[in-house]
């Protein structure tokens, strides 16, 4: 399985992922907002966080971080379902979930492809 892999010391805070996601689920509009990744801010530091999706798989990491009073997962954020993941939604509240771009369809997910810091990547795991 295949997963984002996010590296929160190489982030630059451009958000050019959330540009690339909202581009690949909304062709003729950029629109952030409708994005699956949001990049926060604490200070001078930024982390990408992807939104869902939820499966049954579990999370075995223990390494958190805290942004905005919000306690984050900071392992490579994987597909798994976690308590702590954003959930992030359109006006009518219908729930937004990362897709992976339809991966079989791309060549991978265009927050990955379209990060030139190398923030993101994706990767292989056992999970």
């Amino acid at each position: 399985m295949e997963r984002i892999k996010i590296d929160f010391n190489k982030c630059t805070g451009c958000r050019m992922c959330e540009v690339a996601c909202s581009l690949s689920h909304l062709p003729d509009e950029v629109n952030p907002r409708r994005a699956r990744i949001r990049v926060l801010r604490e200070g001078e530091k930024s982390f990408p966080n992807i939104a869902g999706p939820y499966t049954e798989a579990g999370c075995n990491s223990q390494l958190l971080i805290v942004v905005d009073g919000v306690t984050y997962d900071e392992c490579a954020l994987c597909r798994a379902s976690c308590p702590m993941k954003p959930i992030f939604k359109e006006a009518d509240e219908t729930p937004l979930k990362c897709d992976f771009c339809g991966l079989m369809d791309s060549p991978g997910p265009s927050c990955v492809r379209w990060c030139h810091s190398g923030a993101l990547s994706l990767v292989e795991t056992d999970l």
